[in-house]
């Protein structure tokens, strides 16, 4: 058994009017199956009310599946006697940072968590070090987490979260609220996590960018997986995911132009280096293999 392994769950509330009158029952998650190795990166993706958040927040424990079971390192969610164990295992990361920081200077605030485990004060302080520097915020320590842009709070709330020592970290959307520069310290700093200190992550996101180095990617509609495979097969579903009201990297998005107009590209192209070499590479080629159909394109030709 994995890290993490969800097997056929589902989930439902109730729906209510503003008179506390049911309405009906919503199906949140769908029969939802998979099985996240330790050191694995996942990718959980989909629009809003695909059911993607409500996933998540059942690895943490907080919330238990109405069918099916959850396994967190081999413990049911559902045992409340194992709920505190399985939140150290599998800690989470929420959209909004100030939810999340409770210190008033950034050292005491990332180590809240393992005091309140009973860690010896020693102990607390070499973990408090080792984790602002694992997501690059150690020369902050003595800063006040208000005075910090979006991005930095985020990675103090990651720092956090791996104080505790979990073998799992779940994001729920954690760059959602940030800006372009703060979502890019935030994945760089996850994925260091993820390469050097082979945590489990599961990334649950809706930028597309954020998902290229994942291990496997989960695409969800409806409470259900709709898609699974690499980033690269992911990628490759072009139609698929604007279907499923999904952005596409803009990368991908030419390269996939480009071949409907007929040029040799590999299907899910992820970076903007991986675009370039693939053009150099049509480029050279002799004209009737730089195209799909085997016809000269005297445009084509010439752009390159």
């Amino acid at each position: 058994m994995g890290i993490v392994k969800a097997e056929d769950v589902t989930f439902e509330y109730i729906r209510r009017d503003e008179e506390g009158n049911v309405e009906g029952i919503t199906t949140a998650v769908d029969k939802v199956s998979l099985d996240v190795k330790q050191g694995e990166f996942i990718a959980i993706l989909g629009h809003n009310g695909s059911g993607k958040s409500t996933l998540a927040k059942h690895i943490n424990a907080i919330l238990y599946p109405t069918e099916g079971t959850v396994w967190v390192d081999g413990m049911n969610t559902a045992e409340e006697s194992k709920v505190w164990e399985i939140r150290r295992t599998a800690g989470m990361v929420f959209q909004n940072p100030d939810n999340q920081i409770i210190g008033q200077v950034v050292e005491e605030d990332v180590g809240f968590g393992p005091e309140n485990m009973g860690i010896p004060t020693k102990e607390i302080w070499e973990r408090v070090e080792e984790s602002l520097k694992a997501v690059g915020m150690y020369e902050f320590r003595k800063h006040s987490p208000n005075k910090l842009s979006g991005g930095q709070k985020q990675r103090v709330s990651i720092a956090g979260v791996l104080a505790m020592h979990p073998k799992c970290i779940v994001l729920d959307e954690p760059t959602a609220m940030l800006d372009p520069k703060g979502r890019k310290e935030v994945i760089r700093a996850v994925r260091a996590l993820n390469d050097v200190e082979r945590v489990t992550v599961i990334l649950i996101t809706h930028y597309m960018e954020e998902i290229i180095h994942a291990d496997r990617v989960f695409v969800m509609d409806k409470g259900k997986i709709a898609m699974e495979g690499t980033p690269r097969e992911i990628f490759s579903r072009v139609e698929e995911l604007q279907e499923q009201r999904l952005d596409v990297p803009q990368v991908t998005l030419l390269a996939y132009e480009l071949q409907k107009r007929g040029i040799r590209l590999p299907d899910g192209i992820l970076t903007a280096r991986e675009l370039a070499d693939a053009l150099l590479e049509a480029c050279a080629a002799p004209s009737h293999k730089m195209f799909r159909n085997g016809e000269e394109n005297v445009d084509h030709i010439g752009s390159c």
